[in-house]
């Protein structure tokens, strides 16, 4: 099996594009990850392509990444398109990196893009209530009725969308079990709002105190809308890379690939949470990497809920069971403590285009590691994990990737 590194990055700003096609958003961050890499279009031998709902909100539903890429010049060669929810762009990603690995291919460019926004809005919201998802949120209700923290009088209506329902629950749950409060939830979303005022791809870009994201209008209780991903347009590309490539091509800031695990997830109670998809998908990758929690300096976390990163990081083994929350107020996983997690703002803040957001994480862990995270930067960042959930089924993540980079 061969080294592996990511050569160079590229993303759009995360926000509304509605002057933009699909295409215009994947060439402009492929040509910049070719611009990174220091590479041109030639140099690429396979080619991945995630998304989510081209084909429901743009009607395009053959060959999109072909159609993309061609007028850049990558031509005759391997192309794959991936759909995994959520984690469809990491799971390109981990495609990526098992064909070089392999030595299946020497250049892989991956892209993932995505636009939500809409000139018509039924359209846009109904990629959100989907019915097997409707499905499955209901199920979970269902699973853990009784199991989950009261709500206070007067804030226990249902939400407009099963699924923000379903979000709610899985954040009552975490309070139920192991005390979590709101007040610790809407801190992790402060901190990441706070974050984001220094990523200037983010989709929101203003400072925001617990106190304000408390405040925030409801969504469902206890997720006010600074606490919830919003719907986002934008693209992320990667350019994946042998050892033999990164010497021939010349390219000269690579970042290494130590590690690439995903799996889906099974059925479990809802609240046992020693089984959890992510813990066992981390277990197997820190075991590639060759190393363990303690060793991260920093990470991105799939927080479409804010309640959703602290069940990410206790299952990554960033902190005790149940240490989340108070962590989080603490100042633990904000920039400047003992592992910042989500310094580009994470989903709730930098955005969330479903099937672009698992190459944003990896966008910014290669800042991080390559020392250009500007005023968010990791100090002396040297290993950094990424964790990326794809869709809801039973009562966890459908899908969970975890990638580990280090910058040697």
């Amino acid at each position: 099996m061969r080294d592996v590194f990511v050569a160079g990055v590229g993303m759009t700003p995360f926000g509304r594009h509605l002057d933009k096609t699909h295409s215009q958003l994947t060439q402009s961050s492929v040509r910049e990850a070719l611009a990174d890499a220091g590479v041109v279009a030639g140099v690429v031998d396979m080619a991945i392509y995630a998304n989510v709902t081209q084909g429901f909100v743009a009607g395009e539903m053959s060959i999109p990444g072909e159609f993309a890429l061609r007028p850049l010049g990558i031509e005759g060669v391997r192309a794959i398109h991936v759909e995994a929810a959520c984690a469809s762009a990491t799971m390109g990603f981990h495609l990526a990196f098992d064909y070089v690995r392999a030595g299946l291919a020497d250049v892989v460019l991956v892209v993932g893009t995505e636009k939500l926004y809409s000139d018509d809005p039924a359209r846009k919201f109904a990629v959100f209530q989907q019915p097997l998802d409707i499905l499955e949120a209901q199920r979970y209700l269902a699973a853990t009725a009784g199991k989950l923290a009261p709500a206070p009088p007067g804030a226990d209506a249902p939400s407009v969308n099963a699924l923000m329902d379903a979000y709610a629950a899985q954040a009552r749950l975490h309070m139920a079990t192991y005390g979590t409060t709101a007040r610790q939830i809407a801190a992790v979303a402060a901190k990441n709002h706070t974050h984001s005022v220094h990523n200037p791809l983010s989709q929101y870009r203003k400072a925001m105190t617990t106190d304000e994201v408390i405040a925030a209008r409801l969504v469902a209780w206890p997720l006010t809308v600074p606490m919830c991903a919003p719907i986002s347009d934008g693209s992320a590309a990667a350019i994946v890379c042998s050892a033999e490539a990164i010497g021939r091509l010349a390219i000269d800031r690579p970042i290494r690939v130590r590690a690439c695990s995903s799996k889906s997830g099974r059925a479990r109670a809802p609240d046992d949470y020693a089984r959890h998809v992510t813990r066992g998908v981390a277990a197997a990758a820190y075991e590639m990497a060759g190393i363990g929690p303690a060793d991260v300096d920093l990470g991105e976390v799939h927080d479409a809920s804010s309640s959703g990163e602290i069940v990410q990081i206790e299952a990554l083994g960033l902190c005790a069971a149940g240490g989340g929350g108070p962590g989080a107020e603490r100042g633990d996983f904000s920039i400047g403590g003992r592992v910042p997690v989500n310094p580009s703002g994470g989903l709730v803040s930098k955005g969330h285009p479903l099937g672009a957001t698992g190459l944003a994480q990896i966008h910014e862990l290669v800042a991080q590691l390559r020392g250009d995270a500007a005023g968010r930067q990791v100090a002396g960042a040297r290993i950094a994990i990424a964790e990326n959930s794809g869709g809801f089924y039973g009562v966890e993540d459908g899908m969970s990737c975890v990638s580990i980079l280090s910058r040697d």
